[in-house]
């Protein structure tokens, strides 16, 4: 069991593996981060299921920082991790990098405001047999391939997945790392990240991309 701090961004749906930046305005979430700065908390960066509270509009950044905005229902999935400070404005703006480790499942609410800190559990993939994970191979090759394809017209992806560091990634982490690069709609990025198994999330994203024109 464990408590994150919860910040539910519509359409923001996070994979371990990767990096977050985030831009905090908001007092509430600017007191989180802040707690999570001083105390080591960890904060999961998550898609939302409904809209709890409408916030009022705001004209201006001056606005913007003295009022909170929407209140939104997280959704039951999400990936946390620690986060580091790489700027603050001489407003109180907040430049952070998320680094998202491991997914989890929120259990239940410890505090709900200002912010919300969640009591969770780790949400860990299924261990594959050695069939899967010669299907995993094969699976990320088919991936890469298809990807150097549809990005053609766009030399930054065909370089960095056919680097060391991407060719020598396990399908593991590539079926969860490979969202930093790509992103489909928020409703089937968070249908691959509750998949309990990496072979369910490959096979999917290949789906996916052979969908794409």
């Amino acid at each position: 069991m464990k408590q994150l701090c919860i910040f539910p961004i519509p359409g923001s749906v996070t994979f371990p593996g990767t990096v977050f930046p985030l831009h905090v305005f908001e007092p509430r979430y600017r007191a989180m981060m802040q707690h999570c700065l001083d105390t080591g908390m960890e904060v999961a960066i998550c898609h939302t299921e409904k809209t709890i509270s409408e916030g009022r509009p705001t004209d201006s950044m001056e606005e913007a920082l003295s009022s909170n905005r929407s209140t939104y229902k997280p959704v039951s999935i999400v990936s946390g991790g620690p986060c580091e400070l790489a700027e603050m404005t001489d407003d109180g703006r907040m430049y952070l990098n998320v680094r998202l480790r491991k997914r989890y499942r929120l259990l239940g609410d410890v505090q709900t405001l200002p912010y919300r800190i969640a009591e969770c559990e780790e949400f860990p993939d299924q261990v594959p047999d050695e069939a899967e994970r010669h299907a995993n191979d094969v699976l990320k090759d088919k991936i890469m391939h298809r990807l150097q394809v549809l990005a053609r017209d766009n030399q930054i992806i065909p370089d960095l997945l056919s680097s060391e560091e991407w060719t020598l990634k396990s399908p593991d982490d590539f079926s969860f790392q490979l969202f930093g690069l790509i992103g489909f709609d928020p409703e089937y990025m968070q249908e691959l990240l509750e998949m309990p198994s990496a072979h369910q999330r490959l096979v999917r994203t290949l789906d996916l991309l052979n969908q794409t024109a």
